[in-house]
């Protein structure tokens, strides 16, 4: 059986000092339950600060993003072996904002991916369509597309390490969320897809739903069979709110 993955993507909010408080009272707040894997994803400069927060707890640790290169004159960039010292289990790569803001490409995202295995980190891949693609009835091939280049790298007895997290763009930030079954359409359509290209080890790789996730849409999300966790942004933003979020996951 899949354990549901929670993760906050605290984007470019909150100071150290600030994400090591929300580290520690979201440490409080969920140290009752168990069966689900909790994990905040704090700016670069908070990664330090929440480690220590974290250290002893349940509570995860991820990056935001990652470079591809192990050194090298990457003003700015952070490497696979940066991250891991500082305690991170997990990276995202292939943001929606990544792609649309900065010109991420699907070649890229394969390149951190591949970086990321190799260095002992378990990457968080994004995909998703845009509105413009949903309404011309592209989802499926926009994201089975993004899928296949994001993850060309991948051998199958390693693709088990890694997370997709589902993001319809129309449906970030917007406060618009796809309806369960919306959801669940999709994700079933990436569970088959990587059936295809990776085999039976694709059952063990867990897909997330970010896209307007708070406390009160949460439960019917995670009841569905092939959503097994959520990538949450602004509702993660207050602990006790994700910690609702994680305490509704593990109703399901």
């Amino acid at each position: 059986m899949r354990t549901v993955i929670l993760t906050a993507n605290l984007k470019m909010h909150k100071t150290a000092a600030e994400t090591a408080g929300y580290a520690s009272a979201l440490v409080r707040q969920v140290a009752d339950l168990t069966g689900v894997e909790i994990v905040i994803a704090p700016p670069f400069t908070a990664l330090d600060r929440s480690h220590q927060s974290l250290a002893g707890g349940a509570v995860k640790l991820a990056a935001q993003d990652v470079h591809a290169e192990s050194e090298g004159p990457f003003t700015g960039e952070i490497s696979v072996a940066m991250l891991a010292e500082l305690g991170c289990a997990y990276s995202i790569v292939g943001h929606s904002e990544r792609r649309g803001l900065f010109g991420e490409t699907d070649a890229r995202v394969s390149e951190k991916v591949s970086a990321l295995l190799a260095g002992g980190l378990r990457p968080i891949v994004c995909v998703g369509e845009s509105l413009e693609d949903r309404k011309a009835g592209r989802t499926q091939e926009v994201v089975e597309t993004q899928l296949r280049r994001s993850l060309l790298g991948v051998e199958p007895s390693r693709v088990a390490e890694v997370v997709v997290a589902y993001e319809p763009l129309w449906a970030i930030g917007t406060g618009h969320s796809a309806t369960p079954e919306m959801a669940q359409e999709v994700h079933q359509a990436i569970r088959t897809h990587l059936k295809r290209a990776f085999g039976t080890a694709a059952n063990d790789l867990r897909i997330q739903y970010g896209g307007s996730v708070k406390p009160d849409n949460a439960a019917a999300l995670m009841a569905q069979p092939d959503i097994d966790g959520a990538l949450v942004g602004g509702a993660s933003l207050d602990p006790a709110s994700f910690a609702s979020i994680v305490r509704a996951a593990t109703t399901q």
